[in-house]
């Protein structure tokens, strides 16, 4: 059965990705077009989707280029039902543990910033609400 291809276009639309990532992706082998058209199109699969997902999903965590190449590696192997030494295969799924956990470090780092971010906020809100709840922007506009 013939996998459902799409150009470029429909995979940022599908990822949120600019056409420009997708390109420096390509260039930089952390994802290949599965095919060309005639034209000579860059063409994607819905599992090269998947595996910009994946990458779309390690930028806001500050993996660098390196380590989404080193885990895509090792999922791919994973993924590939060819025959694994115990080892070799110990060693892979070792991997994506080491990735999982600092996702889940990130994460919380990022959790704790946000917490910070809203206080932040919340701030800045009470203090515009005890001087009368007016911006200088809304005071310029209705002094007018």
């Amino acid at each position: 059965m013939d996998a459902k291809r799409m150009q470029i276009g429909e995979v940022a639309a599908a990822t949120e990705l600019s056409l420009r990532t997708i390109r420096h992706y390509d260039e930089t082998g952390l994802v290949a077009p599965s095919a060309r058209s005639r034209g000579g199109f860059r063409l994607y699969t819905e599992a090269d989707v998947a595996r910009l997902m994946v990458i779309r999903r390690m930028k806001p965590l500050g993996f660098t280029l390196d380590e989404m190449r080193s885990l895509l590696e090792a999922t791919d192997r994973l993924d590939a039902g060819e025959e694994l030494r115990p080892v070799e295969r110990e060693e892979l799924l070792q991997r994506v543990r080491g990735f999982e956990e600092a996702a889940q470090q990130r994460v919380l780092t990022l959790r704790t910033q946000l917490e910070r971010a809203e206080e932040f906020a919340a701030t800045l809100r009470g203090r515009l609400h005890d001087a009368g709840g007016r911006d200088t922007a809304t005071a310029s506009r209705t002094d007018a």
